[in-house]
């Protein structure tokens, strides 16, 4: 394994950690960033966040901020190695999660999966490529870097291939709109390509999961509603879900297993959206991470297990009994409330329901909303029983 060495020895460097109250470095603030560093404090740690801008709520939720660019891993491993940081870490950002898992191979630090691995998954057409079509759950797409005819049959989506937060996606139903699209979604792509994916003409679903040495113990479907006016923008997720049938829970865990044996998960949460057309499940999104919806926060209320507390437990002490306090499925439902970007946050606009067991704005009263996928912005959620 590749180690870095800066003024000394790495074992030296890291000798005088151990035994310590635990240190973990965040990377980013953002709200889902934040759910994670109150984690942790709850767990007795010390938290450490950088981000190239003091932006985000986990900022000053944070033992610790400083404004270092993500992106930067010389000056990041100068960070960790200064001091003394125990795991590198990010939820709910697939930018993060190669740079976290590069950081944690050079310095020999915990980490669930490779940085080739995390890659994969932030590169869809990597991951397409990788899933290969003997995946049951993968689907028929092309990579595009130029404006060129497009082989899979319309209607279909466009989106960059390595962006996150739902920027630059269409649907689109002709090669004029491919061509008229094309630069909106390459611009969001840091290598200058497209992907064109067949689309599913079905219901969503978000699939919570987790493994430990490559066995899948724990697996949630919810519904996943997106916003009719704004494809592909989540509205709200329901748990259980209400579309899943067991001929599909059964497939949608088959092609779980299946897609990360083929890019190489074999321990940590896993988190994928899917389409289901025709009792069949497809892979429109995985990653290796928990979401960017803090569904962590809902499963708990809904099945008993804290998957954030379950991620850093079997970071930091190997211990995944976490697991075992799964129960039975409480109906729930987990709301967001959007504004459009580039405008001024205003809560009293937004209504909370007399049953709502928990909720959350991102920003306070008059403060910019920042955009993030650009058209229709999260400013908040709130969760409720049904």
């Amino acid at each position: 394994m590749e180690c870095y060495e800066k003024g000394g020895n790495l074992e030296k460097d890291m000798e005088g950690k151990r035994g310590a109250m635990k240190k973990v470095l965040i990377l980013g603030v953002a709200a889902v960033q934040m759910d994670a560093i109150l984690q942790l404090k709850e767990m007795g740690c010390e938290t450490y966040a950088v981000a190239m801008a003091k932006d985000g709520p986990g900022a000053d939720k944070a033992d610790h901020f400083d404004i270092i660019n993500i992106l930067d891993e010389e000056s990041l491993i100068k960070h960790i190695l200064s001091n003394q940081i125990d795991v590198v870490y990010s939820t709910g950002s697939d930018i993060a999660m190669p740079v976290a898992c590069r950081l944690s191979e050079k310095l020999a630090l915990p980490h669930f999966v490779s940085s080739e691995t995390a890659y994969i998954c932030n590169h869809k057409n990597a991951m397409r490529e990788k899933l290969t079509k003997e995946c049951e759950g993968n689907i028929p797409y092309q990579v595009l870097d130029s404006v060129q005819n497009v082989t899979v049959n319309y209607p279909a989506i466009l989106k960059p291939s390595d962006a996150q937060g739902q920027r630059g996606i269409y649907l689109i139903h002709s090669q004029k709109e491919f061509e008229n699209n094309f630069e909106n979604a390459r611009q969001y792509s840091k290598e200058g390509k497209v992907i064109v994916e067949k689309y599913i003409d079905g219901s969503e679903i978000s699939v919570n999961g987790y493994i430990v040495d490559g066995t899948l113990k724990y697996l949630i479907a919810s519904d996943r509603e997106t916003w009719p006016e704004y494809t592909g923008l989540i509205h709200k997720h329901i748990i259980p879900s209400r579309t899943v049938n067991e001929v599909v829970t059964k497939k949608m865990r088959e092609i779980v297993i299946d897609a990360c044996r083929r890019v190489g998960i074999k321990n940590g949460p896993v988190y994928f959206q899917m389409k289901v057309e025709h009792n069949h499940p497809y892979i429109i999104e995985m990653t290796p991470r928990l979401d960017g919806c803090h569904m962590w926060n809902i499963l708990e209320k809904a099945t008993g297990v804290n998957l954030m507390k379950l991620v850093f437990e079997h970071l930091l002490y190997g211990n995944v009994s976490e697991l075992e306090k799964k129960r039975d499925i409480r109906p729930m439902e987990l709301v967001f409330w959007c504004q459009k970007p580039h405008s001024y946050m205003d809560r009293t606009v937004f209504e909370l329901p007399d049953d709502t067991i928990e909720y959350f704005y991102y920003y306070e009263n008059g403060d910019y909303v920042r955009p993030v996928n650009g058209r229709f912005d999260k400013v908040g959620y709130y969760i409720r029983n049904l």
